[in-house]
């Protein structure tokens, strides 16, 4: 993980909306203010500045759902965390009698719903999340579970004694900060961590070094400058992602494209498996799963009808899976996991699109994606839900023009349209948990990529307004807007009205 490209979000996002009015860049135009009946808002647009370093392998991680920000990342948190004490001294290890995970923002007032405490219990254990055993998940499901896990010879117990569900109002740089802390027998700190959780199983930590990666060879800030560079190099979007990927990571095109098959396969078998399975998901109210009843019933439908039922049973069974702790890609996040494998399984399974057209497909919706996290985010805990199934929905839409053949004006178009219509959408978890709305809301979010992306092939050149980096920009302020219970805070909207006294 880059580092300098997580501290440059907080300085990126203040880019977006300023107070004054600037040229527009050539590939994207905005209409004049001397249009509008007394001038217009009085602000303008400021294109995006900075170069974005975030490799797509990044954005596209493998791992236990149900949530990136509060069940991927603190699992990713605890076991980076467990191997940083292991790599103590001797005599402070002699010292350390237990660890104390410290939970605060939206990981305290949310975690219980999105299964936290398992994930960093998961964690300290050595779990792995790409390949995180399953049956060891459901161990830690039990709160009078106690565990014990061995470094360097020391055996430290690992239970829900170690959670602290900490303040929700706090003044860390980042609303999900988890604050790891290895304790001597007197409780005074032998070590300690303050690890942030920014969106999509994302994390960084207090101090933490640069890690050496390399420069990418095209230097863009948004879609206006990726598609600047492709112009210029005259390549396609997921060639220019390509290159740049190969350069950051010091990899080659074999490795790069085994993590994009990696995806691909754990998108299409999260449907697959979730087609299959029936009942109830966990959670403190009755929810079923129906992916497998949506899938039926659209075989009795006329074509239409059974197209949009079968992308929604895919969005579904994806979505079901994560919420019952499956593994699951986040793209961008895993509360928004059902929306791009459902176009991934329609475009491979039905379209019978190829592997190499699905490759490149992944590497423009994740130009889409590093884009968005980049100049707003991704996280509902900073967003709302426009950050997660809005972006997922642009990504979806952006893949799925790129394997419809779509050049780079197509691509930026789908992904433009299908944001745009999620603006304004709160995050607000019934309860805390990945159930009510988000499951349904990976349906539609799919349902709408798949029209953005049919839209956008209708487009004539020069006829379309908006344009990626303006909704982008639209997205962060309407974000900063929202109150703060809107935001996966589970205190607001659908978070209240569907819980009777």
């Amino acid at each position: 993980m880059d580092r300098r490209a997580f501290l440059k979000l907080a300085a990126v996002s203040s880019v977006g909306l300023g107070l004054t009015c600037a040229a527009g860049p050539a590939l994207a135009r905005g209409i004049p203010g001397k249009d509008f009946p007394g001038g217009g808002p009085g602000r303008c647009f400021v294109p995006p500045s900075g170069v974005i370093r975030i490799p797509v392998q990044d954005l596209f991680k493998v791992g236990p759902g149900p949530s990136s920000s509060h069940t991927l990342a603190p699992l990713r948190i605890a076991n980076n965390f467990r191997k940083a004490v292991a790599a103590l001294p001797d005599a402070d290890l002699d010292r350390a009698a237990r660890f104390e995970a410290r939970l605060f923002g939206s990981l305290s007032a949310t975690g219980k719903g999105h299964r936290t405490d398992r994930a960093i219990l998961a964690g300290l254990l050595g779990q792995e999340p790409e390949t995180c055993d399953p049956k060891v998940m459901d161990r830690l499901d039990d709160p009078q579970g106690r565990f014990s896990t061995v470094i360097r010879g020391r055996t430290f117990a690992v239970s829900r004694d170690v959670l602290v569900w900490d303040q929700v109002e706090h003044s860390y740089p980042y609303n999900n900060t988890l604050v790891m802390r290895l304790l001597d027998a007197q409780g005074a700190p032998v070590f300690e961590r303050q690890y942030y959780s920014p969106g999509g199983g994302f994390f960084l930590w207090k101090g933490q070094p640069e890690e050496a990666r390399g420069e990418p060879v095209h230097r863009f800030a948004g879609m206006t400058g990726l598609r600047r560079a492709a112009e210029a190099a005259g390549k396609g979007i997921p060639q220019i992602m390509l290159e740049n990927e190969m350069a950051v990571l010091g990899k080659d095109e074999a490795a790069v494209n085994a993590h994009l098959d990696l995806v691909l396969h754990t998108m299409s078998a999260g449907v697959d498996l979730g087609l299959k399975e029936e009942g109830l998901l966990p959670g403190p109210f009755p929810f079923y799963r129906k992916a497998r009843r949506v899938f039926e019933q659209a075989r009795r439908l006329d074509p239409g009808g059974a197209l949009m039922q079968r992308i929604s049973s895919y969005a579904l069974a994806v979505s079901e899976g994560n919420a019952a702790g499956r593994l699951a890609v986040t793209a961008p996040t895993l509360g928004s996991a059902g929306t791009m494998p459902a176009l991934v399984h329609l475009l491979l399974r039905e379209r019978k699109a190829s592997q190499q057209a699905m490759r490149q497909g992944l590497l423009a919706a994740g130009a889409v994606g590093l884009i968005c996290k980049t100049n707003a985010s991704v996280a509902g805990a900073e967003v709302g839900c426009q950050g997660e199934i809005g972006v997922a929905s642009a990504m979806a839409a952006a893949m799925t023009a790129c394997v419809m053949g779509q050049g780079p004006e197509g691509i930026e178009l789908a992904a433009t349209m299908a944001l745009e219509h999620h603006l304004g959408m709160s995050c607000d978890p019934v309860g805390g948990f990945v159930l009510i709305p988000c499951i349904e809301r990976n349906a539609f979010g799919a349902l709408k990529a798949y029209n953005a992306a049919l839209l956008a092939g209708s487009e004539k050149p020069g006829q379309h307004w908006e344009d990626l980096d303006r909704v982008v920009a639209a997205m962060l302020e309407t974000g900063k807007a929202l109150p703060q219970p809107f935001k996966e805070m589970g205190t607001a909207g659908l978070g209240v009205t569907m819980v009777d006294c």
